[in-house]
């Protein structure tokens, strides 16, 4: 499944400095939808170079981190669970500054 994956508000310092990625993210198992949940998981191990835990905490992203899916925030479309389609828009912003 080819996604678009964007990062900003500082996140992509944690993916080599790099805010676009255009992904094609296999489906395990010959499951024939992706969660975000199953996303999450393939970023944390593919695209995070550095320092997860600033991205993620347990199965789901830190707090502070908006999650937009085609430009939808996604606690309107079920989190987690939201299922995300060929060539989807997945953004990542850090709502954080400071330390």
């Amino acid at each position: 499944m080819q996604l678009t994956l964007e990062f900003g508000g500082g996140l992509e310092l944690l993916c080599d400095s790099k805010k676009i990625h255009n992904v094609n993210i296999e489906q395990q198992n010959g499951e024939n939808k992706l969660t975000m949940k199953d996303l999450l998981s393939w970023v944390r191990t593919n695209l995070i170079k550095e320092r997860p835990e600033m991205f993620m905490k347990g199965d789901t992203v830190r707090p502070g981190v908006l999650v937009l899916v085609n430009d939808c925030d996604w606690e309107l479309s079920g989190q987690l669970e939201t299922s995300l389609e060929e060539k989807d828009v997945v953004v990542f912003i850090s709502t954080l500054h400071g330390g």
